[in-house]
């Protein structure tokens, strides 16, 4: 099986930061890495160890609730956390969205996923 490959455009206040394309582990972790192509792809709506990693932490056991995330640093993960893909190209636009948050969560600039 050959893992799927996503991406997304980013903008920062606007303007084009660039594309960041993710590898997902569909062959370890099928119905999660689908779940993210759907949602990254507008299908469904919008809604490994080391740096860069693709992370999906969720509400609970039989919920609907989730959040997807991409972990620059990994040593708080804590095994309750699904690792499904790791970012393939575009480090530096991830390192450059970082550069724009904040420890109580803030932004110094609106970062989005763009067409």
């Amino acid at each position: 099986m050959v893992n799927p490959t996503v991406f997304f455009n980013i903008a920062a206040d606007g303007e084009p930061l660039g594309r960041v394309s993710f590898e997902l582990f569909a062959d370890k972790f099928p119905k999660t890495a689908e779940n993210f192509r759907a949602l990254s792809t507008g299908e469904k709506g919008f809604g490994y160890e080391g740096p860069s990693i693709l992370s999906m932490a969720n509400a609970g056991l039989n919920t609907n609730g989730s959040q997807f995330f991409i972990c620059t640093k990994t040593e708080w993960l804590d095994g309750k956390h699904v690792v499904f893909g790791k970012v393939k190209e575009g480090m530096n636009i991830v390192e450059a969205m970082e550069r724009s948050g904040s420890r109580n969560g803030k932004t110094s600039k609106k970062i989005i996923t763009a067409d």
